[in-house]
C-alpha cells in the first residue's frame, strides 16, 4: 500500500508542488505513533520556513482529496523541510554538496573502516570521489549505506 500511495503522490501531487518552485525531496507514507502519515519533504534554494510548509499543505490538500491515494484510509498530512543534515541520495543532492565535506557510511568495511569523511570532489551515476587529506577515494554508490553532509557550527 505504501508504495502505491507514494507512486500516486509522485505522479499527481509532486508536479503541483514543483510548479510553485519547490523541490520535492521525498514523499513518505508510513505508520507513526499517531497513525498513518503522508509526508512531503520540500526544499528550495532559499531554504524552507514554516510559512512554506503551510502554503504547500494548503495547496495540495484539495488535490489529495480528489486523487484519494489511500483509497479512503485516514492519514495525517505533513509538509516538512528535510533538514540541513538530510541524506545525500540523488544527483541533485550530490551536485548541491560538491566541494563540501560529507560523511560516508558503508555496508561493509574497506581497509578496516566503515566510515569516511572528506570533500566531495566528483560524482557520476555509479560512483563518487571524496578527498581525505591528500588522498582521493572512489566509492561505488551501491556499497554505501548512508551519506550526509558534515555540519560544522
Amino acid at each position: 500500500m505504501a508504495g502505491k500511495v507514494k507512486a500516486i503522490c509522485e505522479e499527481k501531487i509532486v508536479p503541483i508542488i514543483e510548479e510553485e518552485g519547490y523541490e520535492v525531496v521525498e514523499v513518505e507514507y508510513a505508520k507513526k505513533s499517531d497513525g498513518m502519515n503522508l509526508t512531503f519533504y520540500i526544499d528550495s534554494e532559499q531554504g524552507i520556513q514554516i510559512e512554506d510548509c503551510e502554503k504547500v499543505s494548503k495547496l495540495i490538500d484539495g488535490a489529495l482529496d480528489e486523487v484519494d491515494p489511500t483509497d479512503g484510509q485516514t492519514y495525517i498530512l505533513s509538509v516538512s523541510s528535510p533538514g540541513i543534515d538530510r541524506p545525500i541520495k540523488t544527483d541533485r543532492d550530490f551536485k548541491r554538496n560538491l566541494n563540501k565535506e560529507i560523511k560516508v557510511t558503508l555496508f561493509a568495511k574497506i581497509d578496516g573502516k566503515k566510515e569516511f569523511e572528506g570533500e566531495l570532489t566528483s560524482f557520476n551515476e555509479t560512483e563518487f570521489v571524496i578527498k581525505v587529506k591528500d588522498k582521493e577515494i572512489t566509492f561505488n554508490r551501491q556499497q554505501v549505506a548512508h551519506i550526509v553532509p558534515v555540519i560544522k557550527f
